[in-house]
């Protein structure tokens, strides 16, 4: 079983002096990932920090017909469970594990105490929050103005940026339910995409043949999130580099 990775692989707690991270070491619990994994429900509290080490979740809206629209991607660039420290302790979006990884969750109470002392913690975690109100304000424009091959290209490549290798599992229909589009729509994208040789999609996984060919047929707004992001995060330009 191969071991599991570092709590600076979270590039939020990798940002810390060494000695707020020391303090908070002792009391981050790792925590594995699955696919799938509910890290909390809509309007269920929000009990833990989930500080992303590895793998992908997906944040989104679950309408009463069960029609869902996603307004977030979080990586290892942030963490899972803002309301615990903004105040409001739950949110009604929903947060699942779109491809496996790994975690450190922090007690909210414990976070709480840290935030409180107004020093780098808190810094680091308002400015993600930012970044993470420009992503979701820019994929409410993308949804209503872009075409949807725009808008699988930007989702497929913030996906890449979030991933160890070219490789994404995932089926159409979930990307369909991500979108909050009908899964006909994505497999046509799927194919035309799959016929100029940017993808290869077989069994629920595709694999990113080009990616700068890809990248090419985002919107801006792939752009200027990742500008926000790489603006408010001290280690994020770095990471999306190397």
């Amino acid at each position: 079983m191969s071991a599991p990775p570092s709590p600076r692989q979270n590039l939020l707690l990798a940002a810390l002096p060494e000695e707020n991270y020391e303090r908070l070491l002792p009391d981050l619990e790792p925590v594995a990932l699955p696919a799938g994994w509910t890290v909390y429900g809509a309007g269920e509290r929000e009990r833990h920090l989930y500080f992303l080490a590895a793998g992908i979740v997906s944040q989104f809206y679950l309408t009463q017909s069960g029609a869902s629209a996603e307004f977030a991607l979080t990586g290892s660039e942030g963490v899972i469970g803002v309301a615990s420290f903004l105040g409001g302790e739950s949110t009604p979006s929903q947060a699942v594990v779109l491809n496996t990884g790994y975690a450190y969750r922090l007690e909210a109470e414990l976070l709480r105490s840290e935030f409180a002392q107004v020093g780098p913690l808190q810094q680091l975690l308002l400015r993600y929050t930012q970044a993470l109100i420009a992503q979701a304000g820019q994929i409410a424009v993308c949804n209503r103005h872009h075409y949807l091959e725009q808008r699988v290209c930007r989702w497929m490549v913030s996906c890449l940026d979030r991933s160890p290798s070219n490789v994404l599992t995932m089926t159409h229909e979930l990307i369909a339910d991500r979108l909050g589009v009908r899964r006909e729509g994505i497999t046509e994208v799927a194919g035309k995409l799959q016929q100029a040789q940017l993808i290869r999609y077989r069994h629920g996984r595709i694999a990113v043949l080009d990616r700068p060919r890809l990248e090419a047929r985002t919107c801006e707004c792939y752009a200027v999130v990742k500008r926000e992001y790489d603006r408010l995060l001290p280690n994020h330009a770095r990471a999306q580099a190397s």
